[in-house]
């Protein structure tokens, strides 16, 4: 058993030794998810729960000027007044329209004030042998691997706020594909055998803190679903009272359903007439199209369904087993199918399409268990708080992780999501990458698979 070494040759490892282009990738995203608005659309706030898209503009930039500018580049500060001002852990989403934030015109320019700046740096320390770089920030690229992925996490965060505008669409991509012949065939769950696997890493270069260090964890074998919980199969839960019966609920979450009045995922109406049930999709109002799974369910929800249906939500540790350990080899892999990619045809990723793909697709992106779609399409609620791994260091600052960790003695706020969804780019997104939440929260591109114990007999099976 041993945890995967990118190799410095590999098609896969150019997003590590080509940082340019990432950055480059992450910014043509994020001006298109602004250029689409007026400024009185980018400058409101369209949720409480999210900040206007005009201060994310000017924040993203604020980001990489402090890191690449002045920590990687030893260079002046360019608008030291503004670090402040689009400071997270400073001002609340909800305070953030009554700051005096940059007008989008003037945040477009200091984008690209900082990005020229930026891109110098990087000319600067290319010709450099990465491996050999003693400050850690610089090693293999990882202060810009670190940018892109900030920017990239930013967008996913826009485009949800672009799902809780009101107005007409602005957005368009194509259909994802259709499922695959076999989809219909597929067994309902795939056992993951037991043993022990590495969990987290300590070599994948543009990993962040919390991905680290490797450790060793001993799992029993368990059964975990093939796919993603689907719009059909969430939707039996509903017709058959699940939303009115406690005892399927935490006891928080039954609180919560109760006081917001929860019926069905956000997004979701029924028509009256007919009974059928719609979803609003990015400004447009369509079928829930049952074959996809579900989305805009709260960690609340999806551990009231799994009850439910007689299982329960994989632990994280269970989840990445599931999602890198490859039982033939020992080793780890990067993604479900190896350390190469991601391509298009293995997961839906990087905003190719505004919706998840059918249940059941990318079976080339399958685990060696079999699993489909542990990367990509919706992010996946686990059964686990988000805390830190054994040896944790923060690195290269606190806030990104360790604020979030509960005090000694203290019970966390935050349950962890595995995988990615169909917004996430793929810079940000791999077996190891840990995303976390409060429980409630379903703004986000979020749905769930659920998984059982498996007995002793059960390791035998195909």
């Amino acid at each position: 058993m041993s945890e995967y070494t990118l190799p410095r040759d590999r098609a896969h490892d150019a997003d590590i030794l080509a940082p340019q282009a990432v950055l480059e990738a992450a910014r043509r995203r994020t001006l298109a998810l602004t250029d689409c608005l007026d400024d009185d659309e980018l400058m409101a706030q369209h949720s409480p729960l999210m900040s206007p898209l005009g201060w994310d503009l000017a924040h993203i930039g604020n980001q990489e000027e402090i890191w690449l500018v002045r920590r990687a580049g030893g260079r002046p500060a360019l608008r030291p007044d503004l670090d402040d001002l689009y400071d997270a852990f400073r001002h609340p989403r909800a305070d953030r329209p009554a700051l005096p934030l940059l007008r989008p015109d003037r945040a477009r320019r200091y984008l690209g004030e900082v990005r020229e700046q930026a891109l110098e740096v990087l000319d600067a320390t290319s010709g450099r042998d990465a491996d050999q770089e003693q400050d850690p920030l610089l090693r293999r690229g990882f202060v810009f691997g670190m940018v892109a992925q900030h920017e990239q996490q930013h967008d996913e965060t826009m485009l949800a706020t672009h799902q809780l505008r009101s107005g007409p669409p602005v957005l368009d991509a194509p259909p994802p594909p259709p499922a695959p012949s076999d989809a219909a065939t597929l067994p309902a769950e795939v056992l993951v055998p037991g043993g022990p696997f590495t969990m987290g890493t300590s070599t994948d270069p543009w990993a962040l803190d919390n991905e680290r260090p490797a450790h060793t964890v001993e799992l029993p074998p368990f059964w975990l679903d093939t796919v993603p919980v689907t719009n059909a199969a969430y939707q039996r839960f509903i017709e058959e009272g699940g939303y009115h019966d406690a005892r399927w609920w935490h006891p928080d979450g039954w609180e919560h359903r109760r006081r917001e009045g929860l019926e069905a995922p956000r997004f979701w109406r029924r028509d009256g007439a007919s009974g059928s049930w719609y979803r609003r999709r990015f400004g447009r109002v369509e079928p829930v199209p049952p074959e996809q799974p579900v989305l805009h369910v709260c960690w609340y929800e999806a551990d009231a369904y799994a009850r439910w249906a007689g299982r329960r939500l994989p632990t994280e540790a269970e989840w990445e087993k599931a999602a890198r350990h490859d039982p033939a080899t020992g080793r780890g892999t990067r993604y479900p199918w190896g350390d190469d990619g991601p391509e298009p045809d293995q997961a839906g990723l990087g905003q190719r399409h505004l919706q998840p793909a059918p249940a059941g697709s990318y079976p080339a992106g399958a685990a060696p268990s079999g699993a489909r779609q542990l990367l990509g399409d919706v992010w996946e609620w686990t059964a686990s708080d988000f805390t830190p791994y054994p040896g944790f260091a923060a690195f290269p600052y606190r806030e990104y992780s360790e604020v979030f960790f509960p005090a000694p003695g203290a019970a966390s706020a935050y349950k962890v999501l595995r995988g990615g969804s169909f917004a996430t780019d793929p810079v940000a997104c791999r077996s190891t990458f840990r995303n976390w939440d409060h429980p409630v929260r379903r703004q986000i591109f979020a749905g769930f698979r659920t998984c059982r114990d498996a007995a002793p007999a059960d390791e035998g099976r195909p």
